[in-house]
């Protein structure tokens, strides 16, 4: 995420006041960590919808929720204004993420999924969980120079 801060200088009759303001902030749509938290979610749901009512209800249900949680709680994140608050909820995120990666290994070993669609959906989440970490620590970096 790039951000432009430009500094303006404000006057109110009582002394001059500095104010920060973005320009044009990324839309959350076109956040890449959003876009493929959103695919790993699609993915998981193709697979679950297609399973039997007792799998559903359980490995199933479990494993939407957390899978689906991952950008929801991006996206939370993303519409709050302090990087602290955005920071936390990425957070979150990483324990959706990793709850994913719980039940996703449950539903292999129950046989609900393949090795195939198994090694899939761990690929993203291995790659998601690299680059939410690479998110997160540049938010850091923007929070401690107050930004």
């Amino acid at each position: 995420m790039i951000i432009d801060i430009k500094i303006l200088n404000l006057h109110n009759g009582f002394g001059i006041f500095k104010e920060k303001r973005m320009n044009s902030p990324l839309p959350l749509e076109d956040l890449e960590i959003y876009q493929v938290a959103i695919q790993v979610g699609e993915t998981i749901w193709s697979i679950v919808i297609k399973w039997d009512s007792l799998a559903k209800r359980t490995v199933g249900e479990q494993l939407v929720r957390a899978a689906d949680s991952i950008a929801a709680n991006i996206a939370e994140g993303y519409g709050r204004y302090f990087y602290k608050d955005r920071k936390q909820f990425c957070y979150y995120s990483r324990g959706s993420l990793l709850e994913t990666k719980t039940w996703i290994t449950k539903a292999l070993e129950r046989k609900l999924i393949s090795q195939s669609e198994y090694d899939d959906i761990m690929d993203k989440l291995k790659n998601l969980h690299f680059k939410l970490n690479t998110y997160i620590k540049k938010l850091k970096e923007n929070s401690d120079n107050n930004i």
